[in-house]
């Protein structure tokens, strides 16, 4: 038999297929802290719970697309920086049937972070050696499903990242501050950093360039504008 008649004659009825969806860590650094968007869902299970935007990926669609078209459906947004983060594929992770998500950070900077009128914006709550936690007007919400542990993965996994990958520039304007820079920084360790050092190892990382501008609305001396280059 060659692959042409197996595949002609294969039983895909012949093992049991798990469904298979993704889920968003929509992200940004607001105010000085980070934060997520969450939606309370209206359907059994975890009714009236707070839960990570995420969907259904199609028989026809990739991952990749499927994450898109949760951010166009469940945020109105498109062009945050998509990322997978990790596959959760626990048994019974879903208490209706055998479901496998995809997890992905969504990184946006906070300007069109706030756009988003159809999720809330909860606070994360990470102390650097604890476990995320997510908060509403200051209160802790509890997450549906193991989206606690998606959103706790997704902070380890952003500070880890900081200094090689371009996960910080994500959340900032195309150009800005090193202040604004060490800020997003700061936020995303849960500490502050060294003022002098941290800008001296940007600077010389060649990871940044001066563009030459100076922000505008300052009260005092306008800081210099920069911008991200490279890969990294």
């Amino acid at each position: 038999m060659d692959e042409a008649a197996f595949l002609d004659s294969y039983d895909p009825d012949r093992f049991e297929r798990p469904s298979l969806a993704v889920d968003l860590i929509l992200t940004s650094v607001v105010n000085g802290a980070p934060a997520v968007l969450l939606h309370r869902r209206r359907d059994h299970p975890f009714a009236g719970s707070w839960a990570l935007p995420g969907g259904f990926v199609g028989i026809g669609e990739s991952l990749d697309d499927a994450a898109r078209r949760v951010l166009v459906d469940k945020a109105q947004m498109d062009g945050a920086y998509l990322e997978q983060l990790y596959t959760f594929g626990a048994v019974e992770r879903d208490p209706r049937m055998r479901i496998v998500s995809t997890a992905y950070f969504a990184l946006l900077p906070a300007e069109r972070f706030m756009t988003a009128a159809a999720l809330a914006l909860a606070q994360i709550d990470r102390p650097e050696d604890g476990t995320a936690t997510a908060s509403i007007a200051g209160e802790p919400v509890p997450l549906a499903f193991d989206h606690a542990a998606m959103l706790d993965l997704a902070i380890r996994r952003l500070r880890g990242k900081l200094d090689w990958s371009p996960v910080a520039f994500a959340l900032l304007p195309e150009r800005f501050t090193l202040r604004a820079l060490q800020d997003v920084h700061e936020a995303i360790l849960g500490r502050p950093l060294n003022k002098p050092a941290f800008r001296r190892r940007l600077i010389d990382s060649g990871r940044i360039a001066a563009t030459g501008e100076r922000e505008t609305g300052a009260s005092f001396r306008p800081a210099e504008l920069y911008r991200h280059v490279g890969q990294g």
